[in-house]
């Protein structure tokens, strides 16, 4: 079993890692995350190295590149930022998701536009009686004429609000169906009249931003339907594992510099006459911290090299999710320990990994999703 990164994926993380030490110091992101400002900035430069592209088809101007190789980008550029990493994940996974099941005509309009960052594109998807339960969405789409209309309310949706974005909506097409046939994806521009996106102030996760949703009579062409009518559930399914792996590569990205603050910190931190690294209570925890961190990235690596040989890997990728969300969130609480009131301070970088981490263990499959995941694929009947 091979454990190295070839020479060109060598290339690659450097050269991810050589730009986000460039243009995303920690100064910069401290400053976008107390301003709340989403990252235009920072998406716009990434655009003119062609980064949007890298896992999209070459015919549809992209680099092709597989899921390790997206891994490696996910895991370096969220070392610097996991929220900017996560704004970069949403909108290469809606285009990929436009590459599967879009038309000719989507893929030509959509993903150029991607690509160069004059759109961006969102999920929608979460309901405040549809979580987890995703299936039992309601916002509903009714053909009239040559259009569908569009009524309801999407909730805890991430970066819809950005200019300039076309939100990928699941919608209810048909009521009469069970709820998993009933559902289409519509592709809908954020500023088509009747839309109206309302900001949610959260603990954390300031740059990208979380909405709530409502559609009052959105009307939008028919051709913005993706794919088949009422086979938005498969649609949504389809491409989950590397979606849910890229998610994975920030968490161990994040995980990994929220060990290097805290080792940093017990290498500067003096107290008794020693710093306080030297003490074995210190030690052994930051020992444990990067042990759990080198576990949860060999999870998210095996996964992706499944999913690159084209092996079955839903077991693998929620056991990858599971374990690198709560190393995250665990590991960050740790390094608030470690740090004691410089970790609590806002002038640290650490209080914002504790607020990031925290929901993680929630979103994009919660944790107790993925232990039921990972039960049934054991062979294991759990309701």
């Amino acid at each position: 079993m091979e454990f190295g990164f070839s020479e060109e994926q060598n290339i690659l993380r450097n050269s991810v890692t050589d730009f986000m030490e460039k243009e995303c110091p920690p100064e910069y992101v401290r400053e976008l995350d107390e301003k709340e400002e989403y990252p235009h900035e920072i998406y716009g430069k990434m655009s003119k190295l062609g980064w949007f592209g890298l896992p999209i088809p070459e015919e549809y101007g992209g680099s092709g590149l597989g899921a390790v190789d997206l891994i490696i980008v996910g895991e370096e550029m969220s070392r610097f930022s996991y929220e900017i990493a996560a704004g970069f994940g949403i909108s290469v996974f809606c285009g990929l998701n436009i590459i599967e099941h879009g038309s000719e005509e989507q893929k030509k309009f959509y993903i150029p536009k991607m690509i160069d960052n004059k759109i961006r594109l969102s999920i929608s998807i979460t309901e405040p009686n549809a979580g987890s339960d995703a299936a039992s969405l309601a916002t509903s789409a009714v053909l009239d004429g040559g259009s569908w209309v569009l009524n309801g309310q999407k909730t805890f949706q991430t970066a819809s609000d950005a200019k300039d974005t076309v939100m990928s909506v699941y919608v209810r097409t048909d009521k009469d169906l069970p709820k998993h046939k009933g559902i289409s994806l519509i592709l809908v521009p954020n500023d088509t009249p009747g839309v109206e996106i309302r900001r949610i102030k959260m603990l954390g996760r300031k740059m990208l931003h979380t909405n709530e949703i409502f559609f009052e009579d959105v009307r939008v062409p028919k051709e913005n339907m993706v794919g088949e009518l009422n086979n938005g559930w498969k649609m949504l399914l389809s491409g989950l594992e590397l979606e849910r792996l890229y998610g994975c590569s920030t968490f161990i990205g994040s995980s990994q510099t929220v060990v290097d603050l805290a080792l940093e910190h017990s290498k500067q931190r003096v107290q008794f006459g020693r710093p306080i690294g030297t003490f074995q209570a210190m030690g052994h925890m930051l020992a444990d911290m990067q042990t759990e961190v080198d576990a949860a990235r060999l999870l998210v690596y095996r996964a992706a090299w499944m999913l690159d040989q084209g092996m079955p890997c839903m077991k693998q990728v929620s056991m990858a999710k599971l374990f690198g969300s709560e190393t995250y969130a665990r590991l960050s609480n740790q390094g608030m320990q470690i740090m004691g009131g410089y970790g609590y301070s806002l002038e640290y970088d650490m209080q914002r990994h504790f607020r990031d981490s925290r929901i993680i263990t929630v979103s994009a499959g919660s944790s107790q999703m993925q232990r039921t995941v990972i039960a049934r694929e054991m062979g294991l009947r759990v309701v």
